[in-house]
């Protein structure tokens, strides 16, 4: 959904600023009839009194959902459908960075470029959080199915029973188990990755823990598996810099050398059947 108009944005202010003392018969003849209104038109200013209701600003009797909206709400929730959104923490690192239509907003609700810029953090990250929820839990599911259907051993998906095990799926045999921690991505051409300190703090000290990334299509299929490595991964975590504070989760972008096509040896060791992509067919990307 792109950016409203300049107009809507400027009629959705005036509406948001008459309708929690007016009902919205009143406020629509105000702004029809008075000629301190009229450089909008009727049309405009009943698109932004829809658009507020699309977005949740208002419900359906027009009343203001919350108690004091600010413009900033009014932006993020006019950024809140671009297709620019998704990768806002690659394409906009400065002001100079932000996209034509967020200036146009920012400049129609009277916000700074820096402003802009913070709300445009915030906004991307309450939709990273709640993508990679999503796509996390299809890549844990995908590849649950995927290791159920190649192996006799038993797969056990930890991460639905407690996330303080350290790792998300579990392979066992009578005289071994493996533990895996997933990350997926749906994206191609970069594989950023978070870990927890409890994962990493794991991967220290258990010997059978692999790291394994899994792709997806847009669509959530398996399109590809690979194993990051593990030297790689304890030189890459930041160091705690004094004994009173330490981290507690880590963003890591992994390159293509810290990765290896297919599951880790200790689990293709156990497949029964020979599933391509668990064994690095096709092979991760570069």
């Amino acid at each position: 959904m792109p950016v409203p108009p300049d107009p809507v944005l400027k009629a959705a202010v005036r509406w948001l600023e008459h309708l929690p003392t007016s009902e919205v018969t009143r406020t629509r003849a105000l702004f029809i009839s008075y000629n301190a209104f009229g450089d909008l038109t009727p049309t405009q200013y009943s698109a932004a009194y829809d658009w507020l209701q699309k977005v949740g600003i208002i419900d359906t009797s027009g009343r203001v959902i919350s108690p004091s909206p600010q413009r900033s709400e009014l932006f993020e929730a006019a950024i809140s459908g671009t297709l620019w959104l998704a990768d806002a923490d690659v394409l906009v690192s400065s002001t100079t960075e932000l996209p034509e239509d967020a200036m146009r907003a920012a400049n129609t609700l009277g916000l700074s470029p820096r402003q802009a810029l913070a709300l445009v953090r915030h906004s991307w990250g309450k939709v990273d959080t709640a993508e990679r929820h999503r796509i996390g839990s299809a890549g844990e599911h995908a590849l649950m199915k995927l290791l159920s259907d190649a192996t006799s051993a038993t797969v056990r998906h930890m991460a639905a029973e407690s996330d303080g095990y350290g790792y998300d799926i579990s392979v066992e045999t009578p005289s071994r188990s493996i533990h895996l921690e997933v990350k997926t991505t749906i994206r191609r051409g970069r594989l950023r990755i978070y870990l927890s300190r409890n994962e990493f703090e794991t991967s220290t000290q258990d010997p059978t823990w692999v790291l394994t990334v899994l792709r997806l299509s847009h669509d959530l299929q398996p399109l590809a598996v690979a194993t990051v490595d593990r030297d790689w991964l304890l030189a890459a975590v930041p160091a705690d810099q004094t004994l009173g504070g330490r981290w507690e989760s880590a963003r890591l972008d992994v390159p293509p050398e810290a990765t290896s096509s297919g599951m880790h040896p200790m689990v293709t060791s156990l497949l029964t059947s020979p599933v391509p992509i668990l064994v690095g067919e096709p092979p991760w990307p570069g």
